[in-house]
């Protein structure tokens, strides 16, 4: 069964001072599990004496408060996703999301419908056979977003969330066949922790091109897939999706400069390995969550009442409950 939000190791960082939070990176080796949710937010600015608030995943009392959150979640995502011009070119572009009372199944948006009113009970709800289930709509899905997704969610039973869609700096990128280089801050997120597949084998209908995918993903959260665009990963559907536009961006920098430092016959500075190293190593599982979460506000805000800022059974989440914005 796939870790949960409310399976954790506690990674004592949510008092630590940004100082204390660097030596302690600098003394431990090692990344993220995989099999366990990493807890950890953004460190304070100082040796705070009175509790400040901070932005935390919940935790769930019940598996159904936990799919409410989740779907509700994967909806703000995917408006994100069309506020920001990602499902402009017909009806590609697939979130999905796994389920967390049924694992081996997993929810994703509906085939040919906007990303930008999407709802949580728009949601599709999808076994690991690609028969759409009735707990959710039932509504057609993207079949090349299928065998993508279900490879990628059976060969890795610790991401909740993978985020596909095509971009402008994406395709043009993934021409090339190479990795996104360390070329600032933002980039270190991924420094060693993508991969790039290396094939193209038409659109993705048959699920061997998907078990391809899931392959050459491995243990990263981002695979380039040749010609074609970009996939992450992450252990929520916000991590998933902040990672997404971060590398679309990253990669969208890269070849700006590139090609600046080819028309002044120069190379670009690469950030030193250790550094590189480090830079990733800050972000735990609930970081990447954080990060997602001023987005999440936006959408929430722009529904116009249609999303909810919570689902109803978060616990210890967010600095109180219910949100005040």
């Amino acid at each position: 069964m796939a870790p949960s939000a409310i399976e954790t190791v506690t990674v004592p960082t949510d008092q630590l001072t940004g100082e204390e939070r660097h030596r302690q990176l600098k003394k431990t080796i090692g990344d993220r599990p995989l099999d366990r949710f990493v807890y950890g937010p953004h460190p304070i600015s100082g040796a705070q004496t009175t509790p400040v608030k901070q932005v935390r995943i919940p935790t769930f009392e019940n598996l159904l408060d936990e799919r409410a959150f989740r779907k509700l979640h994967q909806a703000a995502a995917i408006r994100w996703l069309g506020e920001n011009g990602y499902n402009n070119e017909g009806a590609g572009g697939h979130i999905t999301v796994r389920d967390p009372i049924k694992p081996d199944h997993f929810w994703i948006n509906p085939f040919c419908k906007s990303f930008r009113y999407i709802r949580p009970d728009d949601l599709c709800l999808v076994d690991e056979e690609g028969i759409v289930q009735p707990e959710g709509n039932m509504h057609a899905i993207n079949p090349a977003g299928f065998a993508i997704h279900a490879a990628v969610h059976a060969a890795r039973p610790d991401v909740i969330s993978a985020v596909h869609c095509h971009s402008l700096p994406t395709k043009a990128f993934s021409a090339m066949g190479s990795k996104l280089e360390p070329i600032n801050q933002d980039a270190c997120r991924f420094y060693e922790d993508h991969s790039v597949y290396e094939n193209f084998g038409g659109i993705v209908l048959a699920h061997e091109e998907g078990r391809n995918i899931a392959r050459a993903l491995g243990n990263n959260k981002a695979v380039i897939l040749q010609n074609h665009g970009i996939l992450t990963v992450g252990k929520t559907v916000d991590a998933a999706t902040y990672l997404f536009g971060a590398m679309d961006r990253c990669i969208e920098a890269q070849l700006m400069a590139d090609a600046a430092a080819a028309g002044r016959g120069t190379e670009t500075i690469k950030i030193g390995h250790e550094e590189a190293v480090y830079t990733r190593r800050v972000y735990t599982d609930e970081m990447e969550y954080c990060m997602f979460q001023s987005c999440f506000e936006d959408m929430v805000r722009a529904s116009r009442g249609e999303l909810q800022a919570l689902s109803g059974g978060e616990r210890n989440g967010y600095d109180q409950f219910p949100r005040a914005w």
